[in-house]
């Protein structure tokens, strides 16, 4: 099995650890979706010792990278990853999650998928108040885009029509539409912020 590297996820996993403390309850199982790598997955596994790490993706390739870099983690916490695309109409292989993580899919996917990812996010939830927790960059009404976003945004749509960066106001109205509503937005480096849903 080959790992896979996102030079990102030296930069930001560090940031990123700091809300999850923050947002995160102390026991249950979190999962990630669009785990990508892997790299995450077994940094935030060791981070949260006490929280089970259950990865996933819709790719066989990114799959089998997750499992590469879980074979060298010396933790029991972080599950083999299984196969979720967000955008099919499928069952989740997940029943149920006290949080779930969504880092960088949102832009670099189908509308589709973001649709389905707050479907799944409010069947798997639950009524616990467990939290839906997104990271990327986004459009945000009111507030400057910075211009390394808006050039990514061009690059994202010349590679993809489907892809692009979203606007929060377009979010918060999904969540809306599944009973759940922003409780927190924060800041983090390389212009890029945190979404935090909760059920209403």
């Amino acid at each position: 099995m080959v790992k896979q590297h996102a030079p990102a996820t030296l930069r930001n996993r560090e940031p990123i650890a700091a809300i999850l403390a923050r947002e995160l309850p102390p026991i249950g199982t979190v999962l990630e979706i669009a785990a990508g790598t892997g790299e995450h997955a077994v940094f935030f596994a060791e981070r949260f010792p006490a929280l089970s790490w259950q990865p996933t993706d819709p790719s066989g390739e990114a799959l089998a990278s997750i499992a590469a870099y879980r074979e060298d983690y010396q933790g029991t916490n972080c599950a083999a990853p299984l196969l979720l695309d967000a955008a099919a109409p499928e069952t989740w292989p997940v029943i149920e999650a006290a949080a779930i993580v969504c880092i960088n899919m949102v832009h670099i996917s189908p509308w589709a998928a973001t649709q389905g990812l707050f479907r799944g996010a409010a069947e798997v939830l639950g009524t616990g108040g467990g939290p839906l927790i997104l990271y990327g960059p986004f459009l945000e009404q009111g507030i400057e885009t910075a211009p390394s976003n808006l050039d990514f945004d061009v690059s994202l749509k010349a590679r993809n029509p489907l892809w692009g960066l979203r606007e929060t106001e377009a979010l918060d109205a999904l969540a809306k539409q599944h009973g759940m509503t922003r409780t927190a937005r924060h800041a983090l480096p390389a212009n890029n912020i945190m979404l935090v849903y909760r059920r209403a």
